[in-house]
């Protein structure tokens, strides 16, 4: 069963701006510190933003000032806005749900969705 899902990625122009969406089940949402993440071809997985249940955010230098990570705990649902998007943006995005409520913690990983930043 799918547990976490994106949405939201597609093609778009230097400064332009996306929204990304991602949907999961509510006992993982619920204790789970929400993430995204992306990978660019030929590189590793970098984390892009994290939100806790509480609203606590958090941000790569890279992205800080221009995505915005934001949660909907009555819908389960995790969101990314990113603005002035720039070539180097172009990766597949994934969203993570790091669960925190329990021992041993567990990280979900939803199957990406791509972002391409081109002219």
């Amino acid at each position: 069963q799918v547990q976490v899902a994106e949405s939201g990625g597609g093609l778009v122009q230097p400064g332009g701006s996306l929204r990304l969406s991602c949907a999961a089940s509510g006992s993982i949402f619920s204790g789970s510190r929400m993430g995204w993440y992306r990978q660019a071809p030929g590189k590793q997985r970098e984390l892009v933003a994290t939100i806790t249940g509480d609203g606590t955010r958090n941000y790569a230098d890279a992205v800080r000032g221009r995505f915005t990570i934001s949660r909907d705990n009555a819908k389960n649902t995790v969101y990314l806005q990113m603005n002035s998007l720039k070539p180097e943006d172009t990766a597949v995005y994934y969203c993570n749900a790091y669960f925190t409520s329990g021992w041993p913690t567990i990280n979900y990983w939803g199957q990406g969705t791509q972002v391409t930043v081109s002219s």
